[in-house]
C-alpha cells in the first residue's frame, strides 16, 4: 500500500505526520470520515475488526468482500477518490475462536487473513496475543510471533493470487483489550522499550524462518500501549514524559512506527503530541460512536419538544432492546445501581452494537423523518447542539438533519485528521474545531 508506506517515509524523515484509522461500520460515522477525507484531501482509513467482518458474517453480517462493497458504496455516493479510501483489518488472529484448541482456531484465522487480503484489504493488523482452549494462559513472544508469521504467509499467498498492492503489516497488540477497559481504571503502565524490542525482533526471527524477508520490510507498525486508556467513565490521557523512552526506541527503526489503539476521547493536543512522539497510526471507534449517540440523543431531546404526535420514543426503544438482548454488555456492565449510566453514557459505547437492530433502526429512522420538514429551531440548536448551532450561524453547516447528524461524528474525527496531516488543515476553509 503505497499511500501508507510513503506516509511512514515522510514520518520518519522528521515530517510530524501520521495516520488515523477509523474502526466502524455504521454507515454515518464512515459517511463523516469520508466527508473530512474530502475537506482535508487526505487519505482515508477504514477498519474492520475480526469480530466485525470475517468469512462467517460477524456481528455486521458481512463478509470482508461484502464490506469492501460497502464501503465502496458509501464513497461513491459522497463522490470520495476510491484511490484515496484505504482498508485495514484490525486484530486478525484467533480472537473469534479463542475456545477452540490452538490449531483449529489459527487454520480459521488464516481462512480470515486471506479472505480480507483477497478482498482488497491492504493494512493487516496480525494479533496472535489471545490464548485458546489447550494454550497456558499467558503466550511467549516466540509463539505469538510464530502464530503471526503463520498468518502472513497466508495473506502473502492471498496477495499472490489477487495482484495489485502488497499489504503493509502491523504486529503486537495493546493491553488492556481493544474498546476500553471493563474495569475502573486510575494508572497505566507504558510499554517498555524492551518489551518493544523484544516484540519487534521475536516477529522478524519467525517472519525470517519461514521466508517472509520481503513481507517483514512491509512492516509499518508496532502496537504498544503509550500510556492512553478509558473506562467507562474516565480517560486517561496521554503524558509525553511517560513514553519518552519508549518514544525514543522507535526512532532508531527504519521504517516501522508506532500504532496507537484506545485513544478514543483523547484531547486534539494529546492526539497531536503521540503523532509527534512517533505514535504515527492513531485509531478511533467508540469516540466515533459514541459522538453519534450524543448527537442522537440531543434531537430526541429537540423531537419532544417540537413532535407532538408520533414521536420516535428513540431512547427507550434503544435501552428496552439493550435490555432484551444483553449479550454485548452484560459482561461490561456489573453496577446495577448505575445500570442506566452506563447503558447510555458508558465510554465504552456497547450501544454501538444495537444500532443495525430492526427496532432500533425503524426509530432512528422515525426521528429523522419526524425532524426532516424543515430547519430545526436556532433555540433549540443552541439548547441542546451548541456545536452545530455555531457552524449553521457560520454559515459552515446547512441546517438539515442529514448535515447535522453527520457533523456531530465529523466534529470529533476532525481532531483526528488535524492531529495526523496538520499541514492539509493550512489552506482549509477555517473551520474552527471545536
Amino acid at each position: 500500500m503505497r499511500a501508507i508506506l510513503d506516509l511512514i517515509q515522510r514520518h520518519k524523515a522528521g515530517a510530524p505526520v501520521g495516520l488515523y484509522s477509523v474502526c466502524s461500520a455504521h454507515p454515518v460515522v464512515l459517511a463523516a470520515a469520508l466527508q473530512v477525507g474530502q475537506e482535508c484531501s487526505t487519505p482515508v482509513l477504514v477498519e474492520a475488526t475480526s469480530n466485525q467482518v470475517n468469512q462467517y458474517g460477524g456481528y455486521t453480517g458481512m463478509r470482508p468482500a461484502d464490506f469492501r462493497r460497502y464501503v465502496a458504496g458509501l464513497a461513491r455516493e459522497a463522490g470520495f477518490p476510491e484511490q484515496r479510501l484505504l482498508l485495514g483489518g484490525d486484530h486478525l488472529g484467533p480472537n473469534c475462536w479463542q475456545s477452540e484448541p490452538a490449531e483449529a482456531a489459527m487454520a480459521k484465522a488464516e481462512a480470515m487473513v486471506a479472505d480480507y487480503v483477497r478482498a482488497g484489504f491492504r493494512k493487516i493488523h496480525l494479533d496472535c496475543s489471545m490464548a485458546c482452549a489447550d494454550d497456558p494462559v499467558t503466550l511467549d513472544d516466540a509463539t505469538v510471533a510464530a502464530r503471526a508469521a503463520r498468518l502472513c504467509a497466508a495473506a502473502e499467498a492471498a496477495h499472490a493470487e489477487s495482484g495489485g498492492e502488497a499489504p503493509v503489516y502491523v504486529v503486537g497488540t495493546e493491553v488492556p483489550v481493544p474498546g476500553g477497559a471493563h474495569e475502573a481504571l486510575d494508572t497505566l503502565a507504558v510499554t517498555t522499550p524492551g518489551a518493544a524490542a523484544g516484540t519487534l525482533a521475536a516477529h522478524q526471527l519467525a517472519f525470517t524462518r519461514r521466508g517472509l524477508g520481503a513481507a517483514w520490510e512491509r512492516v509499518v507498525g508496532l502496537v504498544v500501549q503509550p500510556g492512553v486508556e478509558f473506562d467507562h467513565h474516565k480517560v486517561i490521557d496521554y503524558a509525553p514524559d511517560k513514553a519518552r523512552e519508549l518514544s525514543r526506541f522507535i526512532d532508531g527503526q527504519r521504517s516501522i512506527v508506532y500504532e496507537a489503539h484506545s485513544t478514543d476521547y483523547q484531547t486534539p493536543a494529546a492526539l497531536k503530541a503521540l503523532v509527534e512522539d512517533h505514535f504515527a497510526i492513531i485509531k478511533v471507534g467508540p469516540g466515533a460512536t459514541y459522538a453519534l449517540r450524543e448527537t442522537l440523543w440531543s434531537l430526541a431531546e429537540i423531537e419532544d419538544l417540537c413532535v407532538r404526535q408520533g414521536r420516535s420514543q428513540l431512547k427507550h426503544v434503544v435501552l428496552e432492546t439493550m435490555q432484551r438482548h444483553p449479550q454485548h454488555w452484560q459482561r461490561y456492565y456489573h453496577d446495577a445501581g448505575q445500570l442506566q449510566l452506563d447503558l447510555q453514557f458508558s465510554l465504552s459505547d456497547r450501544i454501538r452494537y444495537y444500532w443495525a437492530h430492526p427496532q432500533v433502526q425503524k426509530a432512528c429512522a422515525a426521528l429523522l423523518h419526524n425532524l426532516s420538514q424543515g430547519p430545526l429551531p436556532l433555540t433549540l440548536l443552541s439548547q441542546h447542539l451548541p456545536h452545530q448551532y455555531a457552524a449553521i450561524r457560520g454559515g459552515r453547516l446547512d441546517n438539515s438533519i442529514p448535515h447535522i447528524l453527520r457533523d456531530g461524528v465529523a466534529r470529533v474525527l476532525r481532531h483526528y485528521a488535524r492531529a495526523s496531516q496538520p499541514a492539509a488543515w493550512t489552506t482549509h476553509k477555517g473551520e474552527p474545531l471545536q
